[in-house]
């Protein structure tokens, strides 16, 4: 049997904190962590574009124990793209992480599956580590299609994505129903659409792949997700705009792992 994937925690600020706030909320984490390291526990934070360099300048000065995502990126290298940001300007920057498909991008500015999936090549090209987003709207769900739903995402992005990328993969399930709405899936939904993915996953020889669950995640339901739902981790929204809260999400996962060890 192969050891238990180590699990990881991102906290996604989406649009929120200008950059004097993103450092002070970096730092915070930084003392946090180091006053009870993450041991079993990989911890990645994804600011806003115009925090970037403030946050991956701090990471690097004060070695906090983190590593530093982008929201999102254009999959062209350059060019007439006012308003994007390119792979390369993330990697002059830092950036190990990269989200693609977060809901919000495609539901609100028109991502659809084929920009899904050139965006997520560019990413595993340039060596970046990249976090494929799926999941359903509440209405999908009310009608039994979730699985098809999230296996047609899945496909539409990772077919014939060459096997020497696919340890730069990792995969969070995030219900659309659940997202900023203070629902959150119950433990054997989560489950049962955490067997699904990797399922999935597994016929496209992405089996080693972490799966993460995103969908008002907190620090009272962070420890059954783990233990009853077998997340391998977690995508964060609000919870990780204050360190405390996002802190307690991690410990609940590090203190997970360390009773399977």
């Amino acid at each position: 049997m192969s050891a238990p994937k180590k699990p990881l925690v991102i906290g996604n600020w989406k649009m929120n904190l200008d950059f004097v706030e993103a450092v002070h909320l970096g730092q915070q984490i930084g003392v946090l962590l180091k006053n009870r390291p993450a041991e079993h526990t990989d911890v990645v934070v994804a600011p806003p574009f115009v925090d970037l360099r403030s946050v991956t300048s701090i990471v690097a000065s004060e070695r906090i124990a983190v590593t530093v995502a982008a929201q999102h990126v254009n999959p062209n290298e350059n060019g007439a793209h006012t308003g994007e940001i390119s792979v390369a300007m993330l990697q002059r920057l830092g950036v190990e992480w990269v989200l693609v498909g977060h809901s919000e991008r495609r539901a609100l500015y028109a991502m659809d599956d084929a920009i899904v999936a050139a965006t997520l090549r560019a990413v595993v090209r340039s060596g970046l580590k990249v976090v494929l987003c799926v999941g359903e709207a509440l209405d999908v769900r009310e009608e039994g299609d979730q699985d098809e739903w999230v296996r047609r995402q899945l496909r539409a992005a990772l077919e014939g994505l060459d096997e020497r990328f696919g340890e730069l993969v990792t995969v969070a399930y995030e219900p659309i129903w659940a997202i900023g709405t203070g629902l959150t899936a119950t433990s054997a939904q989560v489950y049962e659409m955490m067997t699904h993915v990797r399922s999935v996953l597994a016929g496209l020889k992405l089996v080693d792949a972490r799966v993460l669950y995103g969908g008002s995640v907190n620090a009272e339901n962070a420890a059954s997700l783990v233990a009853e739902g077998h997340v391998d981790g977690f995508l964060v929204g609000g919870a990780s705009l204050k360190a405390e809260s996002f802190l307690a999400i991690i410990g609940a996962c590090d203190d997970c792992y360390a009773l399977k060890r």
